[in-house]
């Protein structure tokens, strides 16, 4: 793997596990609760940034159909830590398939956002992908630490 994917997919890597450990010892009640009124779970949190960087890396910048339901990501319920972890591993594995496939070459290249009917750049939608899963990270954390103070 070129130098910059693999620096590219170690920084996703390290996001992942941090994502992965704010779920971690919880309760199922807990990966379900909502802090507030269109606010996401944490089940949620999880399941739409596995999807979405599946779609954006794997379905932009790879150009393989990932099948994706976004609507359905937001209507998560009842899944255990684990589950949710492994779809964290999954996503992640199939993003380190399609980052070995690349070159520098590529991140000029025009891909389709199918969801919006327009196009970017591969470098634009990796980097989309980085901040998007480091956003919701972020939404995690802050998740945890409400449910840990009202216990």
């Amino acid at each position: 793997m070129d130098p910059f994917f693999k620096d590219f997919y170690d920084r996703l890597s390290e996001l992942h596990h941090e994502l992965a450990g704010t779920v971690e010892g919880l309760p199922a009640e807990a990966l379900d609760w909502q802090p507030g009124p269109e606010t996401n779970s944490l089940a949620v949190l999880l399941t739409h940034t596995a999807g979405s960087e599946r779609y954006w890396i794997g379905e932009v910048v790879g150009e393989e159909p990932a099948g994706r339901e976004r609507a359905e990501e937001f209507e998560t319920l009842g899944r255990s830590a684990e589950e949710l972890q492994d779809l964290l591993n999954l996503a992640l594995a199939h993003s380190r398939q399609t980052l070995s496939r690349l070159s520098l070459d590529n991140l000029a290249e025009a891909r389709l956002i199918s969801l919006q009917g327009r196009s970017c750049t591969v470098a634009w939608a990796l980097l989309h992908a980085l901040e998007h899963t480091a956003q919701h990270m972020g939404h995690a954390q802050l998740t945890r630490q409400m449910w840990e103070e009202m216990q």
